[in-house]
C-alpha cells in the first residue's frame, strides 16, 4: 500500500502546552483523508507542521516514503505540499494572473510576458472546470471562485498533497457542490488531498478515511462507509452526544418585538415577524434570501425604507446601532472576527466593549477593577475557557470567541438578542455549549432570533420559524410543521422550483 503521509508519533509544545502529544496518521496516495477534533484538538498545529510553518519536536514524517523536517514554508512546498486556510491568502487588487503565479511573474524570466502568464492561468482555471477571466481582479470575484483561485494556485507549483481547512465555511450549498466535484476530480489525478472541517454531513459526502483527533492525540480511525455522525462526535468529545439540542422551554407569551412591513430599497419586502419573551425564532433560507439584511435593519446597520418596528408595545425609531443598543437589541453577527470582536484586544475589553459607561467613572476613565469584575461573571455565566482576562481573544478557540461576543451583548443589559450564524466554524462540542447558553436565555426570558444555514439547527432550536426567500417571508412554520422538506418547500424560489 502505497502512503503519501506517514506520521509517528509527533509531538510539538509551545511553553509549557502541549499541542500535539502523540500524533500517528496515514494518509493513502490519491484519498480524500478527513481529519476531525474540536477546536483546540491540534488540527490546525498538525498541518503548520506539515506545510513547514512549525518545525515538529519530535516523531517521524515521511512523505510519499522519505523522512522530513520541514523548518520553513518553502521546504513544505519543494515536497509538493499546498495547504488552503480558511482565511484565503489572495491580493484583493491583484489580477486571477497575478494571483497564480504572485511567486514568479516572469515565469522563470527576467521579464514578464503578459500574454503568457494570463494563457498560463486560464489552462490552469481550465483543468479545474472553471472559466474565469485571468485578467480579472480577485477581490471582484464571488467566495467559491476565489476557492478555485486558491486551489489553482497550489496546483500551479505541481502539488502532490493539497490541505484544506475549513474551506466551506463560507460558501453556500451550491459552492460546496462544486468545491467537492473539483476536489474529486483532484483525487482522480492522484493529488492526496487532507481535509479538515466541522460540518461531518460533509466529511460522509467526500471523505475515503477519517481521522479523529483529540487533544493532541490521535484517537482513532474509521470508515466512512461503516461509522455513524455519533461515532465521530463520541470519539470527538470522549462521551457519546444523545441529544445535542436540550429540551426547548415554555415562553411567557407576552410580546417583546414585532415587525410590521418592514422593507429595504434593495431586498426586503413587506417583512411582518414576531418574538415574545423566552422565545426563540428562526429565521431559515437559502443563502441570499435576506435573512442577515433582516439582522442589519433591525439592528440599524441598514436603513429601511417603509414599515415599522414596535418594542415591549411601543413603536421605536431605529436608524443607527446605537438606537437599537438604547431599546434593548443586540446582534452578534454573522463574522464575529471581521464584526463582532477584536482579536488582539484583551478578552475583559471585548466583554465590555458594547457598554463602557458600566466601567467608566464620571471622567469617563475605565475602570480596570471594575472591568475584570464583570469580565469575571461572564466567563462564568457562559462558561469561557480561557487563560486570563488579559490574554488576547485571538488566543481562544472559535466556540469560546462566539461565547466572549455573547457576553459582550449580555453586559448591555439588552432582551432582544440576534444571533447570525452562532456556530459557525466552530466544533461539535463548542455547539452543544452555545445551544446550552440559547436555551437559558430563553428560559430567563430573553427573546431571541437565530439565523442559520444549518436546517437541523434551526430544526433543533427553535419554536417557530420564518421561512425566507428573495427578500421575503413565505411561510411561518412552528410545531410539527418544521421540517427540512418544509424549510426548502419554502426556500426555494418560486421561479427555481420543479
Amino acid at each position: 500500500m502505497s502512503y503519501a503521509i506517514e506520521i509517528s508519533n509527533v509531538k510539538k509544545s509551545f511553553g509549557g502546552v502541549h499541542a500535539l502529544k502523540k500524533i500517528n496518521l496515514k494518509v493513502q496516495a490519491g484519498t480524500i483523508h478527513a481529519i476531525c477534533g474540536e477546536n483546540g484538538a491540534g488540527k490546525s498545529t498538525l498541518m503548520k507542521i506539515l506545510s513547514g510553518i512549525h518545525a515538529k519536536d519530535s516523531g517521524v514524517i515521511k512523505i510519499h516514503g522519505q523522512s522530513v523536517n520541514f523548518s520553513s514554508p518553502k521546504e513544505s512546498q519543494q515536497q509538493n505540499i499546498g495547504i488552503i486556510y480558511q482565511e484565503l491568502a489572495l491580493s484583493p487588487d491583484l489580477t486571477v494572473a497575478e494571483n497564480l503565479f504572485l511567486s514568479d511573474l516572469g515565469l522563470g524570466k527576467r521579464t514578464i510576458n503578459w500574454k503568457e502568464l494570463n494563457h498560463r492561468a486560464e489552462k490552469a482555471l481550465s483543468h479545474l472546470g472553471y472559466q474565469i477571466s485571468p485578467t480579472r481582479k480577485v477581490g471582484t470575484l464571488s467566495v467559491a471562485n476565489q476557492q478555485m483561485v486558491e486551489i489553482a494556485k497550489s496546483l500551479v507549483k505541481d502539488v502532490r498533497i493539497l490541505i484544506l481547512d475549513e474551506p466551506s465555511a463560507v460558501l453556500s450549498d451550491k459552492e460546496i457542490d462544486i468545491l467537492f466535484s473539483q476536489l474529486k476530480l483532484l483525487k482522480g489525478k492522484g493529488v492526496t488531498i487532507l481535509y479538515i472541517s466541522h460540518r461531518l454531513d460533509e466529511i460522509f459526502k467526500i471523505a475515503d478515511d477519517i481521522t479523529v483527533i483529540k487533544d493532541g492525540e490521535t484517537i482513532g480511525n474509521l470508515d466512512p462507509m461503516t461509522c455513524s455522525e455519533n461515532d465521530i462526535i463520541s470519539m470527538m468529545v470522549g462521551r457519546e452526544l444523545t441529544n445535542i439540542y436540550p429540551e426547548r422551554n415554555i415562553p411567557t407569551g407576552t410580546e417583546a418585538l414585532r415587525v410590521e412591513n418592514l422593507s429595504t430599497k434593495d431586498l426586503l419586502s413587506d417583512i411582518n415577524i414576531h418574538v415574545n419573551k423566552g422565545e426563540i425564532i428562526g429565521l431559515a433560507g437559502l443563502v441570499g434570501s435576506g435573512r442577515s439584511e433582516v439582522a442589519r435593519a433591525l439592528f440599524g446597520i441598514d436603513k429601511f425604507s417603509s414599515g415599522k418596528i414596535i418594542k415591549d408595545g411601543q413603536p421605536v425609531k431605529i436608524s443607527h446601532p446605537i438606537d437599537a443598543m438604547r431599546n434593548g437589541i443586540g446582534l452578534v453577527p454573522e463574522s464575529r472576527k471581521e464584526q463582532g470582536s477584536i482579536l488582539d484586544r484583551p478578552i475583559a475589553e471585548n466583554i465590555s466593549l458594547a457598554n463602557l459607561p458600566k466601567i467608566s467613572n464620571r471622567f469617563g476613565v475605565i475602570r480596570t477593577g471594575r472591568e475584570r469584575a464583570i469580565g469575571t461573571h461572564f466567563q462564568n455565566k457562559v462558561k469561557i475557557k480561557l487563560g486570563t482576562l488579559q490574554d488576547p481573544l485571538s488566543s481562544l478557540s472559535g466556540g469560546n470567541q462566539q461565547k466572549v461576543v455573547i457576553a459582550k451583548w449580555l453586559n448591555t443589559d439588552c432582551n432582544v438578542l440576534i444571533l447570525d450564524e452562532p456556530t459557525r466554524g466552530v466544533d461539535v462540542g463548542a455547539k452543544v455549549e452555545i445551544y446550552n447558553i440559547i436555551h437559558d436565555l430563553a428560559k430567563q426570558g430573553y427573546a431571541v432570533i437565530v439565523i442559520s444555514s444549518e436546517m437541523i439547527e434551526i430544526i433543533g432550536l427553535c419554536h417557530r420559524v420564518y421561512v425566507m426567500s428573495e427578500g421575503v417571508i413565505t411561510r411561518e412554520l412552528q410545531g410539527d410543521d418544521i421540517t427540512e422538506e418544509n424549510i426548502m418547500r419554502y426556500a426555494i424560489p418560486k421561479r427555481a422550483a420543479v
